[in-house]
């Protein structure tokens, strides 16, 4: 487990959109451009083998790329080498950071000094959610599977502890990038499950069903 004097002040950064992790989540990723595979490479040498998610940022006009100020930052867990030279790794994640400077350098890939100050949850223990309804939540979510087409294993979900279901619903629902980024900065699990339950309700509202979940 990590501590806060295991973090460093300088993580490589990896910008991509609808892509969400989150503390004590793992997230699969498929790693196959050149500069991010420079990036992986870099990353395995270091001790703490941490890579930033991060989530562009919509500029008006288009133009200048800008990153959201907010991210999480994974360990490198898992990896397996294609035959090609692409990576399928996993990051499991450690804590959410803000970005305070892009570093200037001759990498590929984008560096960034990061401050870890105001996530100290993210180092500890799992979370509850001592308000959390199952019931009514399971309820809601099914309706919204099944008004998307989407299908899982409804056993498991039932079964899973409260972070665990709040969070690979998060990462896994089809949310566009900016709500994505409102459950990332959520600052407690009981605040990113009313989020969930709120985009869930909206996507079913834009839809056929309209009844909403008290």
């Amino acid at each position: 487990m990590f501590s806060a004097a295991d973090l460093p002040d300088t993580i490589p950064v990896f910008p991509l959109p609808g892509a969400l992790l989150l503390p004590r989540a793992r997230l699969p990723l498929h790693i196959f451009e050149p500069r991010y595979l420079a990036m992986l490479d870099d990353t395995l040498k270091t001790p703490h083998r941490l890579i930033g998610m991060i989530q562009p940022r919509e500029v008006p006009g288009g133009g200048e790329r800008r990153l959201h100020a907010i991210g999480c930052a994974g360990r490198v867990t898992a990896f397996s080498e294609t035959e090609d030279g692409r990576y399928m790794i996993t990051l499991s994640g450690i804590s959410r950071y803000r970005i305070t400077r892009e570093q200037p350098g001759f990498t590929p890939y984008l560096r960034a000094d990061v401050s870890w100050d105001g996530f100290a949850r993210d180092l500890g223990p799992g979370e509850d959610d001592t308000r959390f309804d199952r019931t009514k939540f399971m309820a809601l979510l099914k309706r919204f599977f099944s008004s998307r087409g989407l299908a899982t294993d409804w056993d498991s979900l039932k079964e899973a502890e409260d972070e665990l279901l709040i969070n690979s619903l998060s990462m896994l629902c089809p949310f566009a990038p900016e709500d994505r980024q409102a459950l990332l900065e959520a600052p407690s699990l009981t605040t990113r499950r009313e989020t969930l339950v709120t985009l869930i309700e909206f996507a079913l509202r834009s839809g056929t069903d309209e009844e909403t979940m008290q």
